[in-house]
């Protein structure tokens, strides 16, 4: 597949607003024109003084005409960088757009491969930095173009000896900038590498201040950031010095036109066979011939960064979507939930070897197993926040694969251990679960979920901001509004990544009654590591090394299963009565549909 060129991108992504590059672009060749004119008036001038001519208003009429095309060149510069600023600021928006919603279309093993801190540095600082190129290379880079090609033209047709003499330094400037470019190749790549690690680095350092504190690593975590920001300094600078002295050439020579111009006029002069006239006409225009072409040049550095960040850019946005239909076309009976044959890999690895599974409407299903051993996969691919490789899971008799994404994403609710709350309300994080949800709706959610009362004591209610992550609130907290959330959504089936792991016992009894009201008449899979959580449970699916190694009832895996049976008697052995009391979510929710 032939790959697409970085235009063909930006045209894409300035969306409506790409006729303003068109625009930007017919503005800046009329600007060119008003560019050409002084130099044209300015040689006319300089053959009436060398004729002696003193008509006043000839010359009067002559800098007022310059000032006016100085006036338009001005004004059509600044709206051709007006209109390429709007393109530009629709190009940039229009691709963190499509990067966020590629983030929500792809499977979520894509996104976790890389580290949050490259999509941040990627989506903001990267794209952000593009701006200054996409902005005002389409009225500079034209324009500092055009100008020079008209204006050497114009000097061929006055003598094509002196013309042709104005290339000798552009020839020796651009030997300079060939050898720049050769020894350069390769080092922006490695900058963008050196970046991208020390931004990681960052995150991590910050992220884990509270852990690097608690254990006295600051000194070693610290070293880590100061080699990675060292490293990425140093790439900068080993960079410049490969081009520094090839670039001071060429900008040394390239401007010096006069180096050719010169000895060249003077001997065509002293031969006669160019006037003097002519010899200044041509040393005028030798004079404004090359300075606009450095500039120009001066962005291809520019266009090269801007090509890698595309290259980043849209390797995001050609990662394969999960493939899904946009309109329901078969309608799933039931909740049912059935997996055949499923297998999955990550990173080339396969973590699941054909898991067969069957989950009935209505009951509570639990998946326990060693740490490791494909449970929260399995969970995930449920929820479709991965494809399978092989085999298939469908709801309702209803291939997952064959319905619309939104659809499928409304009949679960995932309930995880680290649920992540954003940096905004308590209201606008619970009303998350089903967007349009009135405040009464939230606020009976909340009550619902036993979190109500703690929210009316927080500083400001429901319009309390909980801070990044949540930060503002405890864990018991962030949890149960997770759950208020997930309760808002009222899917007929509930995914619980064993919701209770990290809270403490007071909490923990709170969080576990919000969940019994959650999962009433609902279909309930359970991701359990405390299996006296589960005993009740309809079924219990024993994973192991990515394998269905049983399935049964709590009875029946303790008489027929060995991994299980050991399992239950390492948790037994370790539970201690005075410190730690689990409450059954089962039967908390028997008791609650009873009362």
């Amino acid at each position: 597949m032939k790959k697409r060129s970085t235009f063909s991108w930006v045209l894409e992504f300035a969306g409506r607003k790409k006729s303003f590059y068109l625009g930007s672009v017919l503005l800046a060749i009329f600007g060119v024109a008003a560019s050409f004119m002084p130099y044209l008036l300015i040689a006319d001038v300089v053959g009436e003084l060398l004729s002696g001519s003193r008509d006043f208003n000839y010359y009067l009429k002559a800098v007022i005409l310059m000032a006016i095309c100085w006036i338009v060149r001005v004004t059509l510069h600044s709206i051709s960088t007006t209109l390429s600023h709007v393109a530009t600021f629709n190009v940039l928006g229009g691709i963190r757009k499509q990067l966020c919603k590629k983030l929500s279309t792809i499977p979520l093993g894509s996104v976790l491969d890389d580290n949050s801190g490259s999509y941040k540095n990627i989506i903001v600082e990267r794209v952000d930095s593009m701006e200054t190129t996409l902005a005002h290379i389409v009225p500079e880079f034209t324009s500092n173009i055009l100008l020079p090609i008209v204006m050497f033209i114009y000097l061929l047709t006055i003598d094509w000896r002196v013309g042709l003499s104005n290339l000798i330094p552009a020839i020796i400037g651009v030997g300079f900038v060939s050898v720049m470019m050769i020894k350069s190749q390769g080092e922006f790549e490695i900058t963008v590498q050196k970046t991208k690690y020390l931004n990681d680095t960052a995150v991590e350092y910050i992220n884990g201040i509270e852990v690097i504190k608690a254990f006295g690593k600051t000194g070693s975590s610290y070293e880590k950031f100061v080699v990675a920001a060292r490293e990425g300094a140093e790439c900068f600078i080993k960079w410049m010095r490969k081009c520094i002295w090839w670039q001071a050439g060429s900008l040394s020579f390239m401007p010096a036109t006069f180096l050719g111009v010169l000895p060249v006029g003077l001997t065509l002069v002293k031969n006669g066979s160019l006037t003097p006239e002519n010899f200044i006409t041509c040393v005028i225009l030798s004079a404004g011939l090359i300075s606009p072409l450095v500039v120009a040049f001066s962005y291809m550095d520019d266009i090269m960064k801007m090509q890698t960040i595309f290259g980043e850019v849209t390797e995001i946005i050609e990662r394969k979507d999960m493939k899904r239909p946009t309109s329901l076309s078969k309608t799933p009976k039931g909740s049912d939930i059935e997996l055949k044959g499923v297998k999955f890999s990550y990173k080339d690895k396969e973590i699941l070897h054909g898991i067969d599974m069957e989950i009935k409407q209505g009951e509570v299903n639990a998946f326990v197993g060693p740490s490791g051993s494909g449970k929260s996969t399995i969970a995930r691919l449920i929820d479709s926040l991965w494809d399978v490789d092989g085999g298939s899971i469908t709801y309702g008799g209803v291939n997952i694969k064959d319905l619309p994404l939104d659809y499928y994403t409304s009949l679960i609710a995932y309930v995880a251990q680290e649920n992540y709350l954003f940096d905004m309300t308590v209201m606008e994080n619970i009303r998350l679960g089903r967007a349009g949800a009135t405040d009464e709706e939230v606020i009976n959610a909340a009550k619902a979920s036993g979190c109500h009362e703690f929210i009316l004591g927080l500083e400001n209610g429901y319009d309390t901001v909980v801070g990044g992550a949540g930060g503002h609130l405890s864990g018991g907290e962030r949890q149960r509004i997770c759950i208020a959330r997930a309760m808002l959504k009222n899917a007929p089936v509930v995914i619980l990544d064993e919701a209770t792991a990290y809270t403490d016992p007071e909490n923990e009894a709170l969080v576990q009654a919000s969940v019994a009201k959650l999962v009433q008449g609902k279909t309930l899979i359970v991701i359990a590591h405390r299996l006296s959580t589960i005993q009740d449970a309809d079924k219990i699916f024993v994973i192991n090394n990515g394998n269905v190694e049983a399935s049964g009832n709590h009875a029946e895996l303790l008489s027929n299963c060995t991994l299980y049976r050991k399992m239950w008697e390492a948790h037994t052995m370790a539970k201690d009565d005075d410190s730690l009391v689990v409450t059954d979510v089962v039967e908390a929710g028997k008791e609650a549909a009873n009362a």
